[in-house]
């Protein structure tokens, strides 16, 4: 994890951007991730990797999957979380950020997971001096969203590679489209980024008026024309078109935009049959998936949520527990150090339970 100015060294870092992660700092999450999924399967489903510590879930917009995902991920992890929303609180009364994070500080938090309307709300956080734990972005503006990149690579890798193949790999050579309302989008722009650096290859797929501009910068590349896109497509990413930050007509019509964008039954079946569906969720069903996609084996949807836990949980582990440098070391090497850590997290959780 990249350190940022102003980190403390009670914590490896933060996790801001997904431009902040090497290729092997993505591996390394996604086979800590691999390795902690096992506990779903265990009839006690937690760790007492961060027994003591205190997550904060810091969100001033309103979220569902993102905001449970890492409360779940921190209670496998025996963290105590302490949910804060801004509805209700002192925000709605007035209160600066940064008066809020010096709350959270003096409450002891050792990692605080914001999401926030403005871009770049979590980079002042973790830079301000405000707060010595560990910053996560769960979400800023329309600018990035890296756990969700780092759970859609996993998902993928999963699907592509395979669970125990993938472990150490990457997505080399794999094609990804990315489909929909990209200009409000963060989910596009941290997928794009990590995607890139694990040697996927990303097109965008968009109306004009939906394309950012600079995009050009961009590692990937950019068509208007789903129809030639998909029969070359490992997976095909569609995205909410988010209407509550449209202040414009970005398209004639809803029926216009489906037509053109939509990802219906017929074009489903023009993609290669080892092919899947992704959406990072909530659908907009009807308008960006019909139902009959949504509803298919080859989409990913619910798999996401699950694996969301997993990636989080990986997220706050290497940040708060672990002590494993992703740089300069064999990936097979981290996952086989990384089982026994789980292993003997296993042995103790299992202890702990016969001795009550």
């Amino acid at each position: 994890m990249l350190r940022l100015p102003g980190a403390s060294p009670r914590t490896p870092g933060h996790l801001i951007s997904a431009a902040d992660l090497s290729r092997d700092d993505a591996v390394l999450i996604l086979d800590t991730a691999e390795e902690l999924a096992r506990v779903a399967d265990r009839p006690i489903k937690k760790l007492p990797t961060l027994r003591g510590r205190t997550v904060v879930n810091l969100f001033f917009e309103d979220s569902t999957r993102t905001r449970i995902s890492f409360e779940a991920a921190a209670k496998r992890l025996s963290a105590d979380v302490i949910n804060f929303s801004a509805k209700g609180s002192s925000v709605s009364k007035g209160e600066s950020l940064k008066d809020t994070a010096l709350t959270l500080e003096a409450m002891g938090a050792d990692a605080v997971v914001i999401r926030h309307p403005a871009s770049g709300a979590p980079y002042r956080l973790a830079t301000s001096g405000w707060i010595d734990g560990a910053v996560v972005n769960a979400g800023d503006g329309t600018h990035e969203h890296p756990t969700q990149a780092l759970l859609d690579a996993f998902t993928l890798r999963r699907r592509l590679v395979g669970a125990d193949t993938g472990i150490g790999r990457d997505l080399e050579g794999r094609r990804i489209t990315i489909v929909g309302d990209v200009l409000h989008s963060r989910v596009a722009r941290s997928n794009v980024l990590l995607l890139h650096t694990l040697g996927a290859r990303v097109t965008l797929v968009a109306p004009p008026t939906l394309v950012p501009i600079g995009v050009e910068h961009w590692p990937c590349e950019v068509s208007y024309d789903l129809d030639r896109v998909l029969p070359g497509s490992d997976a095909v990413m569609m995205l909410r078109v988010q209407r509550e930050r449209m202040n414009a007509a970005f398209f004639p019509t809803e029926r216009e935009y489906s037509r053109r964008y939509g990802l219906h039954g017929d074009r489903m079946g023009r993609m290669p049959e080892h092919s899947v569906v992704m959406h990072p969720g909530p659908m907009n069903r009807g308008m960006e998936i019909t139902a009959e996609v949504a509803d298919s084996d080859r989409c990913t949807a619910v798999e996401q949520v699950a694996n969301g836990v997993s990636i989080r949980m990986a997220v706050l582990y290497l940040l708060l527990g672990g002590n494993e440098p992703a740089v300069n070391q064999n990936s097979q090497a981290h996952n086989s150090q990384t089982r026994v850590r789980t292993d003997s997290y296993a042995r103790t959780d299992s202890r702990t339970e016969e001795s009550k």
